[in-house]
């Protein structure tokens, strides 16, 4: 084998390097990432649903005609979650899930709010007790407000998440049905969450437009943006989402699932590097969309032709947006650069 050769190899994406390398992921749903399986022994649990007359109709319920049709079974599915202890068991399949993929670090969403009977601080403990079980992984939380239920119960979630931050609890952010809720209501409690050291990331740009994001920014005035794929639309929003280095969540493969853009190809991810932002790269609801995070980058690599400098530049990437310490951030960018995996 000649020099050409040897280079052309290492440059090779595969599956199996994708799986090998550490990565870092900063936008996705503990309660999207339940594994078809443990969902599936919930569901049985609680005397079975005829949606699901078994495990293989389960795999194809999570199709979706569109976002609203996505919340639907986002809300049916946390139905069977009903005890502190389906919390931990989550927990810790979500956490295992990321360790057999080689996610190194997560900064993971979970919504308290909206499960009859529990409270906020007893499911961020449970979860907290099933994620501390796979050390190979380290996950911090942060607490989706969830816009649907207004501001005033999001107050609310926020005060009982400030009890539990020792779980390592670090921001808050808010999902659900952004067309039908706008940020700019959530402003004071996202002013009260940076008054005691919270970091706030919001879902925008998914399903609204630039200004939802506009709102994001400048009345939330948040890290980080979720999806933000209609950035694109208003080039004024993009100059200053680079000006004011806002870290911007990306999801390609839920973005397609949902019909948010037509086909990964579609996805402005390249023009938004080619300006400068931010970015990283997430899978959102991994078991919803089938999609784990190694398949977003291949995904990545086979559509827009992504390579394995450009792959290892948005890990790092991911560790600038993250919120970890600072020297936490350095150690952790210094451990994924020595990686030798990275030139295997």
């Amino acid at each position: 084998m000649n020099g050409q050769d040897v280079r052309q190899v290492a440059d090779q994406v595969t599956p199996q390097w994708l799986q090998s390398i550490p990565k870092v992921e900063l936008h996705v749903h503990i309660e999207g990432s339940i594994p078809l399986k443990c969902l599936w022994e919930l569901i049985q649990k609680y005397g079975g649903d005829e949606l699901v007359p078994n495990q293989d109709a389960l795999q194809e319920l999570f199709h979706y005609r569109d976002f609203s049709h996505f919340l639907s079974l986002w809300t049916w599915k946390n139905r069977y979650l009903r005890e502190y202890e389906d919390f931990e068991l989550i927990g810790e399949a979500f956490a295992r899930g990321a360790a057999s993929q080689r996610i190194v670090y997560s900064e993971a969403f979970y919504s308290p709010s909206g499960f009859p009977g529990l409270s906020t601080q007893g499911i961020t403990e449970a979860l907290r007790r099933g994620l501390d079980k796979v050390p190979e992984v380290r996950v911090a939380l942060i607490a989706d407000l969830v816009r649907d239920f207004g501001p005033e119960r999001g107050g609310r979630t926020l005060s009982e998440v400030l009890e539990v931050l020792s779980c390592e609890v670090i921001g808050v952010g808010i999902g659900g049905a952004e067309h039908s809720y706008p940020p700019q209501p959530f402003k004071e409690v996202f002013e009260r969450a940076r008054g005691y050291g919270l970091k706030t990331s919001a879902h925008a740009g998914e399903a609204a437009g630039p200004e939802s994001i506009w709102g994001a920014v400048n009345e939330l005035r948040v890290d980080r943006v979720g999806h933000a794929t209609r950035a694109i639309e208003d080039e004024a929003l993009l100059d200053e989402l680079k000006e004011r280095r806002v870290g911007l969540e990306l999801c390609p493969l839920s973005n397609v699932c949902t019909g948010v853009i037509p086909s990964v190809g579609a996805h402005p991810i390249r023009t938004l590097l080619n300006k400068g932002l931010l970015v990283s790269v997430n899978s959102d609801d991994p078991a919803m969309f089938h999609n784990p995070l190694w398949e977003e980058f291949y995904t990545l690599h086979n559509e827009l032709n992504f390579s394995r400098d450009e792959i290892f530049a948005l890990t790092l990437s991911a560790i600038e947006s993250s919120w970890l310490q600072p020297d936490d951030k350095d150690e952790l960018k210094k451990a994924i650069v020595a990686d030798v995996t990275w030139r295997s």
